[in-house]
C-alpha cells in the first residue's frame, strides 16, 4: 500500500529546541567567519589597523 504523503506545511514545522540550536549554530558560524577574516587581514597588513601615533616616537616637551 502507498503511504500517504504529509502536507507541505508539515515540512516547514521545526521543533523549537532544534530551531534555537540551528539559530545559535548559524550565529556561531558567522562570528567564526568574521574572526577568520579579521585575523587574515591582520596577518596580511599588521600595521594597517594601528594609528601612526601609536608606534611613532612622540615629542615630549618639559
Amino acid at each position: 500500500m502507498d503511504q500517504p504523503t504529509p502536507p507541505v506545511s508539515s515540512w516547514l514545522e521545526v521543533d523549537v529546541d532544534l530551531g534555537f540550536a540551528l539559530f545559535f549554530l548559524l550565529i556561531l558560524c558567522l562570528f567564526l567567519v568574521v574572526t577568520i577574516v579579521r585575523c587574515a587581514q591582520t596577518v596580511v597588513d599588521p600595521y594597517g589597523a594601528i594609528s601612526t601615533s601609536t608606534y611613532q616616537e612622540e615629542q615630549i616637551n618639559n
